[in-house]
């Protein structure tokens, strides 16, 4: 394997053998961490997460990682959030009321409601935005309650549908945040990973 070492967040609740595996079979050397330096420095960065919000965010707490997330976000230095990982981003869930998000993206994601299976589990189109570089139309993997709707200014998306409209995926240079689990998303979401890593980090 060459290049250099992928970081993947250890938060508690991500199931991280499939995400090192997709990682493998890319040819990418990774490894998971806790330690805020780590999170800090890694030239590339993936939040995962299964489960709950406010669990996630305890466990981010208690390793210090928050601020270190945060900055490195705000900073656009690449990051990859995966289902949970990317609801993390948002200011709060209505999955844990009272509980911060890292709070990137200003908004609060809502469980879905109406007659649509909750969870949601299975494959689901996604339609991108001309204007995303690494979101591509197409079907993926997904296994989510919650979901966010809003418009977000400075940020690329991709939509699906489940009972209405949601937030499938958002991109902002070299940051992209994907609901479902490109990791279990077969030859399209490996595509996606491999565009990802294939951005000039100088250049983000």
């Amino acid at each position: 394997m060459t290049g250099p070492e992928m970081i993947v967040v250890r938060t508690g609740t991500a199931n991280l053998a499939s995400v090192l595996a997709a990682l493998v079979r890319l040819g990418v050397r990774a490894r998971a961490s806790n330690d805020a330096t780590d999170i800090e420095r890694a030239e590339r960065l993936i939040l995962p997460g299964v489960g709950a919000f406010g669990t996630a965010m305890d466990r981010l707490q208690a390793d210090r990682l928050i601020e270190p997330l945060r900055r490195r976000i705000v900073a656009g230095r690449p990051t990859l959030a995966i289902c949970l990982g990317m609801q993390l981003l948002f200011d709060g869930s209505q999955e844990s009321p009272g509980q911060a998000g890292i709070g990137i993206v200003p908004s609060t994601l809502q469980r879905f409601t109406g007659d649509v299976r909750v969870p949601q589990m299975g494959w689901n189109r996604l339609m991108a935005d001309d204007a995303c570089r690494i979101l591509q139309s197409g079907y993926a993997y997904f296994a989510n309650s919650y979901r966010a709707t809003q418009t977000l200014p400075g940020w690329s998306v991709a939509t699906a549908d489940h009972g209405g409209p949601f937030l499938a995926a958002i991109e902002r240079g070299a940051v992209v945040a994907c609901q479902f689990h490109p990791e279990l998303s077969g030859a399209f979401g490996l595509g996606l990973i491999r565009r990802w890593l294939s951005l000039e980090v100088d250049a983000c």
